[in-house]
């Protein structure tokens, strides 16, 4: 049988048997693909109905980036400081501090050196020495560490060495309000400026403290003075820019400064805030203070004429004007050409008792009311006589602040409100109603020369087009034991801006200025402070929401002029 098969089969043609090999092949291969296509299917449709399941299905019981609780915001040991617009002026750094506990040292030499390997500037034998030390179980190694630093110790795999989550107190602004912000230390302990004003507050309100500064302003006030410090080799410098209607300060500038998040590495000098802690005579800007008490007691009126043709002596002392005319002169004409016998003579006639009254009034008596601790007492002159009464009449015989100057001048050219000084921003039902310290008439009889002496007087180059600028300058000798600084003045200029209606006061100081060839060997108020003070008024005014007045206001000269009080 099996002879008769294969003898059949070796009968059909090797055509044909060739043909059945390949149906039968492929027959095969059409199987294998239609089960592997299920099984794909099948896998796909796994795939898919868990999508389903994770996206539509499951949302409940399946956890989701979105679905996440929201666990706020990290609590921070202190509060934020920023200015009025709430751009960020301080805040706080969660970081890491490297401790370590020397009784779990084994060798205190090769971990100081490795220590030392991986973070720049330790002190390696100081750092050996604590480490050697078996009666302690605490010692600092390192304080805020970078992410990078907390890595490289890391690596080193030390025992005994251990991290402590701390903040950090970041100043993003650096240099720019130093003096206003102030710092703290490692251990956030405020101790300087806005920092140590408000410690306790800033540790216990989550709210961040608004002061009143506007960033903006702050860092036009700064740059132009530092230009006039540079321009005239001075050694110093200081602006305060105050809201007339609230009492806030939007601008308070000191140089040399300091940078708040190392103020470690500045000296006493950048730290001194010459604004609130710095006394000065004021030199001829108090002449503003004369007239005005002058006009609020009756004591002074416009068409008045004063004796400056000669100098005045009294004792040993001989008073005498800068440049004088050396003949009478009017009230405004005291004013412009800033003469020191006119205004002596105002003060003869206003009375000691009367000047004083006044003076206290307006707050140069006592410290000035700004919430910074860093605040000096005014000096003024136990008892107050005659010699003294002359003598402040132009701004020698009595130191107060800038902060002190610029609150009176605010109150003076602004209706007569004496409203405290602050650091603050304030809500308007917040703020202080203010305290009548002379009549709105005098106010507005200031303002009459304030903006005469711009037009005409010392106070030319701090015009600004469009803004009706009023002003007045100042050149006072400095002080020092036993007299005065021999060639060694400050030069200032107090402004207010527009005239007519003041809603700014600015009062820009350089100290020490030096003459250049360009100004004749002058480094007066006139001719250093009054141009610093117009180009920042030029440049803050935009800022602050005041455009350039195209339209007429009220000329403030004009009934002057009428009445030929002027020559």
């Amino acid at each position: 049988m099996a002879t008769r098969l294969s003898d059949i089969v070796r009968a059909i043609p090797a055509r044909l048997r060739l043909q059945g090999t390949a149906a039968h092949a492929l027959e095969t291969a059409r199987h294998r693909l239609v089960v592997g296509g299920m099984l794909f299917a099948v896998a796909f449709a796994v795939v898919g109905g868990r999508l389903v399941d994770v996206t539509m299905l499951t949302e409940a019981r399946e956890p989701r980036a979105a679905r996440v609780p929201n666990t706020g915001p990290l609590e921070l040991a202190r509060a934020d400081i920023v200015d009025r617009n709430g751009v960020l002026l301080a805040t706080s750094l969660v970081t890491q501090s490297l401790y370590a506990n020397p009784k779990l040292i084994a060798n205190p030499e090769a971990t100081a050196r490795r220590l030392a390997a991986v973070l720049p500037g330790l002190d390696e034998k100081a750092v050996r020495d604590r480490l050697a030390s078996d009666q302690r179980s605490f010692v600092w190694i390192r304080r805020s560490l970078t992410p990078r630093q907390q890595y490289e110790v890391n690596r080193l795999g030390v025992p005994g060495l251990f991290f402590q989550r701390e903040e950090r107190r970041v100043y993003p602004h650096g240099v720019l309000a130093s003096h206003a912000v102030g710092f703290a230390d490692l251990d956030n302990r405020g101790l300087a400026g806005a920092e140590q004003a408000f410690d306790e507050r800033l540790k216990t309100e989550r709210e961040p403290v608004r002061l009143s500064l506007d960033i903006r302003a702050q860092h036009v006030v700064r740059e132009e003075i530092k230009r006039a410090i540079e321009e005239f080799n001075a050694i110093g410098g200081m602006g305060v820019l105050l809201d007339v209607a609230t009492g806030e300060t939007l601008a308070m500038v000191s140089l040399p400064d300091f940078d708040s998040n190392a103020p470690g590495l500045a000296d006493d000098d950048a730290r001194f805030n010459r604004n609130t802690l710095g006394t000065y005579e004021m030199g001829s800007t108090f002449k503003m203070f004369t007239a005005a008490m002058g006009f609020d007691s009756g004591a002074v009126r416009m068409q008045d004429s004063w004796d400056a043709s000669k100098p005045y002596t009294i004792g040993r002392f001989t008073i005498s004007d800068f440049h004088g005319k050396n003949r009478w002169l009017t009230t405004p004409e005291v004013f412009i050409y800033s003469s020191n016998l006119g205004a002596l003579r105002m003060a003869q006639r206003i009375g000691v008792e009367r000047q004083r009254d006044f003076m206290d009034r307006v707050g140069f008596l006592r410290p000035s009311p700004i919430e910074l601790p860093e605040v000096s007492h005014p000096l003024v002159p136990k008892p107050w006589r005659e010699i003294n009464a002359l003598t402040i009449s132009y701004g020698h015989g009595i130191t107060v602040s800038p902060m002190q100057l610029v609150g009176a001048a605010a109150a003076s050219v602004g209706g007569g409100i004496l409203r405290p000084v602050t650091i603050l921003a304030r809500e308007e039902s917040a703020r202080a109603p203010g305290e009548r310290v002379m009549s709105a008439a005098a106010s507005a009889q200031l303002n009459q020369l304030m903006r005469l002496n711009v037009e005409r007087g010392s106070g030319r180059s701090a015009e600004v087009a469009g803004y009706y600028v009023g002003g007045k300058t100042g050149t006072a000798e400095k002080i020092q034991r036993g007299g005065y600084k021999k060639n060694a003045r400050i030069s200032s200029f107090v402004a207010s801006f527009p005239a007519h209606d003041p809603k700014y006061v600015l009062l820009v100081m350089v100290d020490e200025p030096q003459g250049r060839r360009e100004t004749g060997g002058y480094a007066t108020g006139g001719v250093v402070a009054a141009p610093t003070a117009g180009r920042i008024i030029a440049r803050v005014a935009p800022l602050l929401g005041l455009p350039p007045m195209r339209e007429a206001v009220p000329d403030l000269t004009q009934p002057l002029l009428a009445a030929a009080i002027l020559r």
